[in-house]
């Protein structure tokens, strides 16, 4: 995969599409998806563990591959459990099934590779080599360092919860030109959720706790407002503004006040455009 991953990297550095993306899901890379999995993890509705998965492995892998070349292949619902936050409110956290867990995987690390090369440096959430720390020193810096009067902090309340589906595929085909691998995307979109045996359809959000997740809201807010800010609003500004992001957390600096409070009613304006 090794290999595969500089060759995905480099081909999204000199072209504006992406294709033939499904053939990275094979045997070998599921394979090391398998092996990548911690043992005794929490499991999914079809309660199956890697120890299980892992005892037939290569007749489970040609099975699932298969499943996949055939179009039969159906994410489950992820089994939604609750986790305690530190204020002591829970967290809904959803757990993929097994399979779904290592097609995922492999699927994450291929968007990885496409969008590391076209995403903007202001974002810092669950990108490889990136980290909170990174994005607080960055912040720092530009204060520090640039002409900042004014500061916009913002957090989009429910972000991944609600993320729409219709925008995201639009964004993801912007990049992507392969209908095989952005059908499997929207299959995990469309999983749905289980909770005490009751069944929840999923027609907004990203998959809760999938693998992902992450990198799928990346790409929504790549469209949504790092581009947004860069092409469309900081060409138009009199004075300095600078965008940093960690997932759904960002700040936008600002070097006037007007600046800052016009920016903030146009983001709104966008936010709802987008459905966030």
């Amino acid at each position: 995969m090794e290999n595969a991953r500089k060759d995905i990297e480099q081909i999204s550095i000199e072209h504006k599409k992406m294709q033939t993306l499904i053939h990275y899901v094979n045997k070998e890379t599921l394979k090391v998806q398998h092996e990548k999995q911690q043992k005794g993890k929490a499991t999914g509705i079809d309660r199956i563990t890697k120890e299980e998965y892992g005892e037939n492995l290569e007749e489970n892998l040609n099975n699932l591959i298969n499943k996949m070349k055939t179009f039969s292949y159906k994410p489950q619902s992820v089994r939604r459990t609750y986790i305690p936050k530190a204020n002591g409110a829970l967290r809904p956290l959803g757990i993929s099934s097994y399979e779904d867990k290592l097609v995922q995987g492999v699927m994450t690390e291929v968007l990885n590779e496409v969008y590391e090369p076209r995403f903007l440096d202001c974002s810092y959430g669950f990108r490889p080599q990136r980290s909170c720390h990174q994005a607080i020193a960055e912040i720092d810096k530009t204060i520090m360092t640039k002409k900042v009067g004014y500061i916009l902090d913002a957090d989009i309340k429910g972000f991944f919860d609600n993320v729409d589906h219709k925008w995201l595929v639009k964004f993801l085909e912007n990049d992507i030109e392969d209908k095989n691998f952005i059908r499997y995307i929207v299959r995990f979109l469309k999983a749905g959720i289980m909770e005490d045996l009751e069944y929840y359809e999923s027609d907004k959000g990203t998959p809760q706790g999938g693998l992902i997740s992450p990198i799928l809201a990346n790409a929504y807010l790549h469209y949504v407002l790092d581009l947004w800010l860069e092409k469309a609003i900081k060409p138009k500004l009199q004075g300095e503004a600078h965008l940093i992001r960690y997932a759904d957390d960002f700040i936008i600096t600002f070097q006037y006040e007007n600046e800052a409070h016009k920016v903030s009613e146009v983001l709104k304006k966008r936010l709802a455009k987008f459905r966030t």
